[in-house]
């Protein structure tokens, strides 16, 4: 197929698209940052499958609309040539990699769980995850509200007062509701570009649950709650994976009581160790939940949304794009869930930091991040596992 765009592309197949997938679904470690600049790096600049104006466009689609957003990038650029099919095989490609590995990962889990060594790895591996995820608040605060300077911050003062309500707000219920995202995404739409229909439409979500093919034990009933949970949670995952964060601490931990705080610490930690999506960790805790059909529908829950935010409005895009009611609304979104990402660490922080030898592994993660260029994630999660496990098993 010979793809002719604003800027010449590269003839391929859909077959080649679909082996980088797979292989970037495999090797790609770093995080959504990390993988969109893979994309970029590998599709536009060398292979020139795809052209600089179809990936920006992705990337507006893949951050304005919920969803993971290397996932979501990647479902775009499958459909920019090839269609549903394409994105369909791309999206596929992209996340069986990592839900193989978490899977895995999380028979393992229930195998040696319960032991000392494997304690001892975690303890250390937990306190370095409480260290990544807050450097990625950071950085993701200052991304999706404004940098910490006094005119910035005085020209989105209602993003960054969403922003400081939720994470009040989490902190000190230890739970989130969805209504209330929504809320605030409206109020803010509704202060900077008020739509003509709003008086006079309403608008809902509805859920769609997708049941996978079972194996091993599992309850009926349980893989229904969990493929209506993690489906709602994907609906709501604004610009990285790592926003879904409260939405599981709140519903996986509290609510639903399917896991203790340690082992949500844990399937967090597996996340940062795969690689591919972080939102991939769904899969780890559907495991633990509810064997492989847990992990299949929780899967499928999370990336289902995902998938269809990316395919029925890419045909429409560019005019939906231009829309500020709707960048308003995704705005005040945006800043309320990485609000409530800052109150669910700090929770977890409370409960995961437990004596002074965590919290230095957590400072020492941050400073390590900061400081070391081009240093990653699993590096450091490897060198606190067995750092963990010497002063578990030597102090």
């Amino acid at each position: 197929m010979e793809t002719t765009t604003q800027n010449q592309t590269t003839r391929y197949s859909l077959a080649d698209l679909t082996r980088y997938f797979l292989k970037l679904g495999t090797f790609g470690f770093g995080g959504p940052v990390a993988l969109i600049g893979y994309m970029h790096r590998d599709l536009v600049e060398e292979k020139k499958w795809i052209s600089e104006d179809e990936y920006r466009e992705g990337l507006a689609l893949a951050q304005l609309a919920p969803g993971p957003l290397a996932a979501q990038l990647g479902i775009f650029l499958g459909y920019v040539h090839y269609g549903v099919w394409g994105a369909t095989l791309v999206g596929l490609a992209f996340v069986l990699p990592s839900f193989v590995m978490v899977v895995l990962l999380g028979m393992a889990y229930k195998l040696y769980g319960g032991l000392p060594w494997m304690q001892s790895v975690f303890y250390g591996v937990g306190s370095a995850v409480i260290g990544i995820i807050t450097l990625s608040c950071y950085k993701l605060s200052i991304k999706s509200i404004s940098k910490i300077e006094p005119e910035a911050i005085k020209s989105r003062w209602i993003l960054w007062l969403f922003f400081l309500t939720m994470a009040v707000v989490t902190a000190v219920t230890q739970k989130e509701e969805v209504w209330l995202f929504v809320l605030l995404g409206l109020v803010y739409m509704i202060v900077k570009a008020p739509p003509k229909w709003l008086q006079r439409r309403n608008t809902s979500l509805s859920v769609v649950l997708l049941a996978g093919i079972g194996f091993w034990e599992y309850n009926p009933g349980e893989l229904v709650k969990l493929g209506l949970f993690f489906t709602e949670a994907g609906a709501f995952v604004f610009g990285s994976g790592l926003a879904i964060i409260p939405f599981l601490q709140a519903g996986v931990v509290n609510e639903m009581g399917w896991l203790n705080e340690q082992q949500f610490l844990d399937s967090v930690a597996v996340a940062m160790i795969t690689p591919g999506p972080v939102v991939i960790t769904v899969g780890f805790i559907g495991f633990l939940v509810s064997g492989f059909a847990g992990a299949a529908v929780a899967a499928l829950g999370v990336f289902l949304p995902c998938f269809v935010f990316t395919v029925l409005p890419a045909p429409y895009f560019k005019r939906i794009s231009k829309n500020t009611s709707i960048k308003a609304f995704v705005d005040g979104i945006t800043a309320a869930v990485v609000g409530a990402l800052v109150g669910s660490v700090f929770v977890i922080a409370t409960r995961s930091i437990v004596d002074t030898a965590s919290a230095v592994i957590a400072v020492i993660t941050i400073l390590s991040l900061i400081y070391i260029k081009k240093l990653q994630e699993p590096y450091i999660i490897l060198a606190a596992a067995i750092v963990g496990f010497c002063i578990k098993t030597y102090l």
